[in-house]
């Protein structure tokens, strides 16, 4: 029998009543939904907003992020440090923007006014402090240690002096960041000079014949370094120097003098004395013919070039000239007249 002839009229709503029940029902349904989603994406743009917009920072400063510490704890440092505004911020930021990126420990420098999403870019570039050492040329060892064992934010102890050959250390600008080990950086040196001395030796001019190895060659550029503070002038000290050896002439530089007196520390604070050129240290150049049995100093890399790569020139003899340079000679008499001028500017100067 069909069940639906004992349904009661009164029990079923008309078509056009059930029709609009579902209009209402599917309009508050609809508002419902719109409220909802201009709720999300109101949020959703005040959150934007808020992780975009400039940080409380008033300067560049600089924070060193801990290692294993989580984003929330990062969150907590930013904003202590007044680097951010709200940890929550960056926290969710982080969270739900920064994708499969960490953030990278070391430490980094915020510029001012920097936002959480700028923050946290910086944070997973991984681009941290580096920090710059400057060995000037020609100094001693002993002085290039001293250097690197006062510089700024470094790890470690410098190891012992005997650890380290006299002119073994490439002077130059060192890049290096928070708690990089001292022992590491003179590493460094020490490859810096081995393969510009390899580098430099196979590229050697034929007028650098008298040095039979890159031993000798290091020797002779530490002895140009300390000689002359001016780079035009260092390819025509050397060639001088190369001249004497060719010669047999003894080199007679005040530096190796200074040198072996001063037991490698590179200055005896006081000019040279003729008893001092008397000495028999065997660093004595106006004593012993040929190189002295070491370098004096650390040389660089354009003293290593103009011993190897020396000028043409048949000049024997230099002397200061009063100006900060030399003045050049092939024959004994002219540099005698040089020395005679050198030492009328000497007295000048020292009776002003």
């Amino acid at each position: 029998m069909d069940q639906r002839a004992n349904q009661s009229p009164e029990n079923t709503p008309p078509p056009r009543r059930r029709r609009r029940l579902m209009r209402i029902l599917f309009t508050t349904f609809l508002i419902g939904a719109v409220a909802a989603t201009t709720i999300a994406v109101g949020g959703l743009w005040l959150f934007n907003r808020a992780f975009a917009a400039p940080g409380p920072l008033a300067e560049e400063a600089t924070l060193i992020i801990p290692r294993g510490a989580s984003v929330r704890a990062i969150a907590v440092l930013l904003e202590g440090e007044g680097v951010i505004e709200d940890a929550r911020v960056f926290s969710l930021g982080v969270r739900a923007l920064g994708g499969e990126r960490p953030l990278v420990a070391g430490e980094f420098a915020f510029p001012a006014g920097v936002s959480p999403r700028e923050a946290m870019a910086l944070l997973q570039s991984g681009k941290i402090v580096t920090r710059r050492l400057t060995i000037p040329e020609g100094l001693t060892v002993l002085q290039v240690l001293a250097a690197v064992g006062a510089a700024d934010a470094m790890a470690g102890d410098v190891p012992p002096l005997d650890k380290f050959g006299e002119g073994t250390l490439l002077p130059e600008t060192y890049l290096y960041v928070r708690d990089e080990r001292r022992a590491a950086l003179l590493t460094r040196m020490q490859n810096a000079m081995t393969e510009t001395l390899d580098e430099l030796w196979r590229e050697r001019s034929p007028d650098s014949a008298p040095l039979k190895s890159p031993e000798e060659a290091l020797i002779l550029a530490s002895i140009v370094e300390r000689e002359t503070g001016l780079a035009e002038e260092r390819p025509r000290v050397a060639a001088v120097f190369l001249n004497r050896l060719r010669r047999g002439m003894r080199l007679q530089s005040d530096p190796t003098v200074v040198y072996g007196l001063s037991n490698g520390a590179g200055t005896i604070g006081r000019p040279l004395r003729r008893s001092d050129l008397a000495n028999t240290h065997p660093y004595n150049t106006y004593v012993h013919a040929g190189l002295p049995p070491g370098p004096i100093a650390n040389p660089g890399r354009d003293s290593l070039v103009a011993v190897l790569q020396p000028v043409k020139t048949k000049d024997l003899y230099f002397v200061a000239d009063g100006t900060g340079g030399h003045a050049f000679a092939r024959t004994l008499a002219e540099h005698n007249r040089n020395v005679a001028r050198w030492r009328r500017i000497e007295r000048q100067q020292r009776n002003k």
